[in-house]
């Protein structure tokens, strides 16, 4: 699959697909292509891959079992998945009460909190970004994208921690999960149970 004659600049987009998992607006040039390979498919304003999309791109990231660095990658990503709860948790948080009622922001004490933990959280995972960043460079392009959806946040638009819509933070470090997934070749349903197990003390 991985041997699909695409152009560098095809390749990335089919990449960025697949690690976002869907597109809106007008295909691009590159988009269309893809789309003509098989490789994405678009209905409207959406845009997706399609399973041979996504196997190309599983293909294309992942890192041999035998790749010297996997092995640190493993371990950092073992210090990842702990801060990807916390960061889950957040999440729901910021968007339910405790009591289990919609958080309509008007709390303003509540709400500070919650952005208080997001920069504990932002500050764990800087140092690992940099760590996979050494082994993987194009990792390296989560950290400022994180820091834009914070600084968006702080100018006041709810919608940058958490919302679908936008490229917000919790969107974002979705993006750098899956794209870490794929590279090294781990299920969801994998990577759940890991982060369970090390999230309870089961092992590392």
């Amino acid at each position: 699959m991985a041997d699909v004659a695409l152009t560098d600049e095809q390749r990335d987009a089919m990449v960025s697909m697949a690690v976002r998992g869907m597109a809106r607006g007008e295909a691009n040039a590159e988009q269309q292509a893809l789309a003509d390979a098989g490789l994405i498919l678009i209905k409207g304003p959406m845009m997706m891959p399609t399973p041979a999309g996504t196997a190309y791109v599983a293909e294309l990231l992942r890192l041999p079992d035998d790749a010297p660095e996997r092995e640190r990658i493993m371990a950092t990503f073992h210090r990842f998945l702990p801060i990807n709860r916390q960061l889950r948790d957040l999440c729901t948080a910021w968007q339910l009460r405790p009591d289990g009622s919609v958080n309509d922001h008007s709390d303003e004490s509540y709400d500070a909190d919650i952005r208080d933990r997001l920069d504990d959280i932002d500050d764990a995972v800087g140092p690992i970004i940099k760590r996979f960043a050494e082994d993987l460079p194009g990792i390296a392009v989560y950290r400022p994208r994180l820091t834009e959806a914070l600084e968006k946040l702080d100018d006041g638009d709810d919608a940058w921690l958490a919302s679908p819509l936008c490229d917000s933070y919790h969107t974002v470090w979705m993006h750098l999960h899956q794209e870490l997934l794929l590279t090294i070749g781990m299920t969801r349903q994998e990577d759940e149970a890991l982060e369970e197990q090390l999230v309870s003390g089961g092992g590392a």
